[in-house]
C-alpha cells in the first residue's frame, strides 16, 4: 500500500468512526438520503412529495387505506404500520425520518428517530404538550441532528419581511399584538361550518365497528385507551383533547410564529383565557386568550392576544370599507403605526394601505430560503445551514401556543416559570404541563 492510499483510508476510516459515534449516516450534499416517513396520508403525502428529490426507503401508517395513495407512488419502499417496527428492521438503511401523524404521537415517534440518530422533519405543532416540546428540543441538541417543524410559512418571504420591518422600526416600538384564526369554523363570512368538531360535550355512541384496514391500538397509541369511533379518524382528531391541540395548536404555530420571531417574545410571564363552554373531551367552540410578555433587553413588554373560533379583534379604523380584514392574521400595533399580514407566511403590509405607496422597505438583513420548508430540512440533514425552523426554535414556540391551551382548560389569570415549565399561583393547572401516557409507551 501506497503512502497516499494509507492517508486516503485512514482519513475516510476517522470519518465513518465519528458518523458512527454520532449516530449519523455520512450524506454528502451531491448524494441522496434515504428517507422514511411515519403517517403518510393528508399532510405526510404533501411533505413526501417535496422530498421525492431523495431515495424514499419506508413508508408507514397505521392506516392502509389512509396511505394507500402514497404506497403506490412508492412501490419500492418497505411498508410497515408500527414505527418501533420499522426502525428496528430498517435502523442502517434510513437517515432521515418525516413525522406526520396526529398530534398526540409526534413527541414518541420523533424522539425515538432522534434516539436512533436520524434526522427528523416533524409536523406542526411540535407535540402534544408543553413538557414534551421541551424535551424534545434538548434532545435534538443532545443527539445532533437536523430537526425542522412543519410550520411552512417560517421558510416564506412574507416572514423575512415581517421580521426586518417590525425590527428596522417601521412602526415603531410594538407593545400590542392580535393573532386571529377562524378555525375550527371554514367558509365564507355570511355561511360557516364547522371544519372539525368542538364544543362536544360527550364521547360519540356507540361503540362502531374498527375498520379492517385500521389497527386502532396504534392509532391511539400513548393517549388513553378508548373505542373506535369514525368521529376521530382521520381527520376530526384536531378538537379532541386527548389527540388534538383545537384551533389554537392547529394554527397557532403558523400565526403566532412572525411575532414571536420578530419580537423575540421568549416565555410570557402570565397566561389568562376566556371562551365559550370547556369541556373534558374537545376545545371549545371560540376561545381569546392573553399573553402577557415582559420587557426583552431594550424590547417593552407586549401584551398578545389570541382569538379563535369566529372572533376577530376590532377592525382597525385605518382600513378602508372596501379593504379586507382578513379571516386569520397578525396585527402588530406600533406607537407610530400597524402592520397587518395574514397566516402562513402571508405579505405584511402598512395600514392605512395607502402607506405602502412610495413606501421605502428597509434593508433585507435575513438569509433567504432557497425552495420548499422541506428542501430547507433536506439541505440541513446534507450538511447546509440550520433549518429555519428547527427545534431549538420551534420547541418554545410550541411551548408557547400549548400554554394557551393550559389557560382554556384552567381558571386564570395564570402566572408563568417559562424555565420550570410551571404555574405558580395555580398548582392544579399544572396537570396539563405534561400528560401520562399509556401502558407500554413512554418518551
Amino acid at each position: 500500500m501506497n503512502r497516499r492510499r494509507f492517508i486516503n483510508q485512514a482519513g475516510m476510516a476517522t470519518a465513518l468512526s465519528s458518523c458512527a459515534v454520532s449516530g449519523l449516516h455520512a450524506v454528502s450534499p451531491n448524494n441522496k438520503l434515504n428517507v422514511a416517513a411515519i403517517g403518510v396520508g393528508g399532510m405526510g403525502a404533501g411533505n413526501i412529495r417535496k422530498c421525492s428529490t431523495e431515495n424514499i426507503v419506508a413508508l408507514c401508517d397505521v392506516d392502509l387505506e389512509r396511505g394507500g395513495p402514497t404506497f403506490q407512488k412508492h412501490p419500492k419502499a418497505k411498508r410497515f404500520r408500527d414505527f418501533r417496527v420499522m426502525f428496528d428492521k430498517m435502523d442502517k438503511e434510513i437517515d432521515a425520518v418525516i413525522i406526520a401523524t396526529p398530534d398526540h404521537t409526534h413527541a414518541v415517534a420523533t424522539m425515538e428517530a432522534m434516539r436512533r440518530g436520524k434526522h427528523v422533519y416533524t409536523q406542526k405543532p411540535l407535540t402534544h404538550s408543553i413538557w414534551e416540546a421541551r424535551q424534545l428540543s434538548e434532545a435534538a441538541r443532545q443527539y445532533g441532528v437536523a430537526t425542522q417543524m412543519g410550520n411552512q410559512g417560517h421558510s416564506s418571504e412574507g416572514a423575512r419581511l415581517t421580521v426586518e420591518w417590525i425590527r428596522a422600526g417601521v412602526i415603531g416600538e410594538v407593545r400590542e399584538l392580535h393573532c386571529w384564526s377562524d378555525r375550527p369554523l371554514r367558509g365564507t363570512r355570511f355561511e360557516r361550518k364547522l371544519y372539525w368538531p368542538q364544543g362536544v360535550a360527550q364521547r360519540p355512541q356507540p361503540r362502531q365497528p374498527v375498520p379492517k384496514t385500521l389497527d386502532w391500538d396504534l392509532w391511539l397509541g400513548p393517549a388513553p385507551y378508548r373505542d373506535y369511533n369514525p368521529d376521530y379518524v382521520p381527520f376530526n382528531w384536531r378538537g379532541w383533547w386527548d389527540f388534538g391541540t383545537g384551533a389554537l395548536g392547529d394554527m397557532g404555530c403558523h400565526i403566532i410564529d412572525h411575532p414571536y420571531w420578530a419580537l423575540k417574545l421568549g416565555y410570557p410571564e402570565s397566561v389568562e383565557a376566556t371562551s365559550t363552554h370547556v369541556h373534558p373531551e374537545t376545545a371549545p367552540l371560540a376561545s381569546l386568550v392573553t399573553y402577557h410578555f415582559p420587557a426583552r433587553g431594550k424590547l417593552p413588554p407586549v401584551k398578545m392576544v389570541w382569538y379563535d373560533g369566529g372572533i376577530k379583534p376590532p377592525r382597525p379604523d385605518e382600513l378602508e370599507p372596501e379593504e379586507e380584514w382578513p379571516v386569520d392574521g397578525v396585527l402588530y400595533v406600533g406607537d407610530r403605526g400597524k402592520i397587518m399580514h395574514q397566516s402562513h407566511g402571508g405579505m405584511p403590509s402598512l395600514i392605512p394601505l395607502s402607506r405602502m405607496r412610495g413606501f421605502q422597505q428597509p434593508d433585507k438583513t435575513l438569509p433567504r430560503i432557497k425552495g420548499s420548508h422541506e428542501k430547507n430540512w433536506l439541505d440541513a440533514c446534507k450538511g447546509g445551514a440550520r433549518a429555519c425552523s428547527h427545534f431549538d426554535y420551534s420547541g418554545p414556540l410550541t411551548e408557547l401556543v400549548l400554554l394557551g391551551n393550559l389557560a382554556i382548560r384552567t381558571e386564570g389569570p395564570l402566572q408563568w416559570d417559562g424555565p420550570r415549565m410551571r404555574v405558580t399561583n395555580n398548582e392544579a393547572a399544572n396537570q396539563y404541563v405534561q400528560r401520562p401516557y399509556r401502558q407500554g409507551w413512554t418518551l
